[in-house]
């Protein structure tokens, strides 16, 4: 009997232990705001947490596409790039007269032409997705860099600069721009048969495809998705910073990795969700603020970040290693 894609059922992320894992970084993520505001009379104040929710907004976002990415047991490592180069983008677009709505459409349509690239890599060059958004990563740079010649580009659009600075009934826009995000991304990975299908390749790619599942397709898509949730945070980091700086968002692949992760996706697939890496960016967010604030050096922070990994990767491990 041939079995078509509708019938299939991803390994099942057990709800139990996904509801419990959720429980635990939520309540790690309130024992730092705990610990933080007895540790420092600045962590509670209203300019300090809105300062902490935008910074944790645009990783939480770029977490989210890494993750559709993982799941499929694939990577990333272009998506800060990919922001950087946004930047400059759309200043570069609105610096030529090019109307606002026009310019953040252009700029998200070169991520999603980005991401399928990477699809085209992977799918059709064979090659591994380290590589080729490896590549990427480098080349972006580069790329950005000749078009501002090593500069920034300025945006005067005082409308588009002031959104990042907004706020809408008292939360800064930049985390309502999450909230847009996270709804339809619950939907797609947790409602539809779309989300089934990339849990299904990250478990068993050939088995997968050979219960009907066009792995190639899902592989296109994850890769669109996440180059195109980097775009996005490149539209909301020019509108916070108001350049175009190619050099901006050094490192926030790393960051996007280690949000996912921590948030419960496995690096090996076929695990993950969408409230995790949310979470998962704003314990990193916290920890860096808290670091901040408590004048600690900030390579300590790469240091907390790097064994949070190790921990969370370790005991992914073991995990599979009972469940096999």
């Amino acid at each position: 009997m041939t079995v078509t894609p509708t019938e299939i059922v991803a390994p099942p992320p057990r709800r139990k232990m996904n509801i419990l894992f959720g429980l635990t970084l939520i309540g790690l993520l309130i024992f730092l705001w705990v610990v933080l505001g007895f540790s420092t009379a600045s962590f509670w104040t209203p300019l300090n947490i809105s300062n902490l929710l935008r910074q944790g907004a645009m990783t939480a976002i770029l977490a989210l596409g890494q993750t559709f990415v993982i799941i499929t047991a694939g990577i990333d490592l272009s998506v800060g790039a990919i922001v950087g180069f946004c930047t400059v983008i759309i200043a570069w677009l609105l610096q030529a007269g090019v109307p606002l709505w026009a310019a953040i459409l252009l700029t998200l349509a070169i991520g999603v032409a980005i991401g399928s690239f990477h699809g085209f890599g992977i799918v059709h060059m064979g090659l591994p997705p380290f590589i080729i958004t490896l590549a990427t990563l480098t080349s972006l740079r580069g790329i950005g860099l000749l078009i501002t010649n090593g500069s920034t580009i300025s945006i005067t659009d005082e409308g588009f600069s002031n959104f990042a600075r907004a706020d809408f009934l008292g939360v800064p826009s930049l985390f309502w721009m999450v909230i847009l995000v996270a709804i339809p991304s619950f939907v797609f990975l947790h409602l539809s048969r779309w989300g089934r299908y990339l849990f299904a390749v990250g478990s068993n790619a050939e088995a997968a495809r050979l219960s009907g599942v066009n792995v190639k397709k899902m592989i296109y898509l994850a890769y669109i998705l996440s180059a195109s949730f980097a775009a996005f945070v490149g539209v909301l980091l020019a509108s916070r910073i108001a350049i175009g700086n190619a050099t901006q968002a050094d490192g926030w692949e790393l960051q996007a990795i280690a949000s996912s992760v921590i948030g419960g996706t496995s690096l090996f697939g076929a695990v993950g969700s969408v409230h995790g890496p949310l979470i998962g960016a704003f314990i990193l967010a916290t920890i860096n603020n808290g670091a901040n604030l408590l004048n600690v050096n900030s390579f300590w922070q790469r240091i907390i970040t790097g064994l949070l990994i190790i921990v969370i990767v370790y005991f992914d491990q073991l995990r599979r290693r009972r469940a096999g």
